[in-house]
């Protein structure tokens, strides 16, 4: 009998909020090897470059990201190494071993202008660093010429790393009163769905045991996001007035405010809301509403 080659999957941003999801989500697609900053520096070139030549994979899955949005606005060159530079390097790569390479962006690509929910092939027009230096992450991979899925994803949250519900968890514990914008609409993205709809789009690239991904060559630019829509405010009740945030917190006052009210570096759009139609016609994967990825992100959650 041949012998049957067990594909090898590189994921970078192993402890990031959607990595972690993926490293446990993607083990049964092949042989894992999941990477944090030690073992592959996004911010250098060469260490990309040597670490993928070494690995040799074929697949990679870029989770990894500078995800500090206000930050990037004094950070730049930092962000655009990591979000703008990097992806591309990691495409060429890919290329050059007849890989394939899955990538994560987001809604901020879009000024949050347009009144319905943002398509794939609407124009991007970034209003903060952080979006521009993910918009230039996408066209380099575009560029490079691999294989390539680009997932836009927005609002990401789960149980680990930084994001919207931990925050709101911990601000619940010590404050009377919480205030949260009311007028940014969007759907809050449980990490592990993210994962979950990359495992089951790449099951369809497995024909008889190997992996073959000739399929990427058509459309390579989805929205992978909740269904739904809601504000800022609209998530931080659905937590509080959860069982799970009812237990674990003393509930607070939370006060609807607009976006001019609470002024921060970078500028948000005001509709980060995504049509997932492509997804669902192509896949036939539906995204689950906002509300119940929350619930089931909900009760995982452990009293403290």
């Amino acid at each position: 009998m041949a012998n049957i080659k067990i594909p090898t999957i590189l994921i970078t941003g192993k402890n990031g909020q959607v990595g972690w999801e993926l490293e446990r989500s993607l083990q049964p697609l092949g042989k894992v090897v999941a990477l944090d900053r030690s073992g592959m520096d996004l911010a250098n070139p060469d260490s990309i470059r040597t670490v993928i030549r070494e690995i040799k994979p074929d697949l990679i899955v870029n989770a990894a990201a500078y995800t500090a949005v206000d930050k990037a606005e004094s950070e730049s060159a930092l962000a655009m190494a990591i979000n703008g530079v990097a992806p591309g390097i990691m495409a060429e790569e890919a290329k050059k071993l007849n890989a394939a390479i899955i990538h994560y962006s987001t809604d901020y690509v879009f000024d949050g202008t347009k009144a319905t929910p943002y398509t794939e092939d609407d124009t991007p027009n970034p209003i903060n660093v952080y979006g521009k230096t993910k918009l230039v992450g996408e066209r380099a991979i575009q560029a490079a010429g691999a294989a390539h899925l680009i997932f836009r994803t927005s609002w990401v949250y789960g149980l680990r790393g930084k994001n919207f519900l931990l925050t709101i968890r911990r601000l619940a514990k010590g404050h009377d009163e919480i205030r949260v914008v009311d007028n940014q609409f969007g759907a809050p993205t449980w990490s592990r769905m993210i994962a979950e709809t990359t495992r089951e789009v790449l099951a369809i690239s497995y024909r008889k045991s190997r992996f073959d991904h000739s399929w990427l060559s058509n459309k390579s630019l989805y929205h992978l996001t909740a269904s739904g829509r809601t504000s800022w405010y609209g998530f931080a009740l659905a937590f509080l007035d959860s069982p799970q945030g009812r237990v674990e917190t003393k509930r607070p006052l939370i006060a609807a405010i607009s976006t001019d009210e609470y002024p921060l570096p970078a500028a948000r759009p005001q509709n980060s809301c995504l049509s997932t139609q492509r997804l669902v016609q192509t896949f036939g994967t539906v995204c689950p509403d906002w509300r119940q990825s929350l619930s089931l992100c909900l009760a995982e959650f452990v009293p403290r």
